[in-house]
């Protein structure tokens, strides 16, 4: 019998995190406590959202707002790297850079975690940014699973091609 396997992979849905990006900045539009801040959302690059205001709260409150509509599109925080409330002039901005792939680094750590904790029998294998963990039995790679989840990798950690 083979050998069944699954992926362990940190992606975004790009159309997910737009769709949260387009609520955002309707919500920031229409919101009366940001009325007059000049508060905006917006992609800066393919990686990176910019949130511009004329007040430093109101930064920060339209950063809130767009970890709400994150949230609300279970996408995970972890995913999502904000950076601090920068003030030039009369205007405040927050950078934040959505966060994915499995650097070598935390590869590292997680197959090491699976080695130790986990069951035995069970293989991990680096594959470029994601990792695929096999074993005979499919119970062992339950296990693997919730082990994975229980831990905090500091990364969203999705498993996919469960066969």
């Amino acid at each position: 019998m083979a050998d069944s396997s699954f992926d362990v992979v940190s992606k975004l849905d790009r159309q997910e995190v737009d769709n949260a990006l387009n609520q955002a900045a309707k919500e920031l539009s229409q919101r009366y406590d940001f009325r007059g801040t000049n508060t905006k959302i917006e992609w800066s690059g393919e990686e990176n959202i910019v949130i511009t205001s004329d007040a430093e709260e109101r930064a920060q409150a339209g950063l809130e707002v767009f970890k709400e509509k994150l949230i609300r599109r279970d996408i995970s925080l972890k995913a999502f790297d904000a950076g601090e409330v920068i003030g030039s002039g009369k205007t405040y901005k927050v950078t934040g850079t959505l966060v994915q792939g499995i650097d070598s680094e935390k590869a590292k750590k997680i197959t090491k975690a699976i080695r130790d904790e986990g069951p035995k029998g069970v293989k991990a294998q680096i594959q470029g940014e994601e990792l695929r963990v096999s074993s005979k039995k499919r119970d062992d790679l339950q296990e693997v699973i919730a082990l994975l989840k229980n831990k905090d990798f500091e990364i969203a950690l999705q498993f996919v091609n469960y066969r």
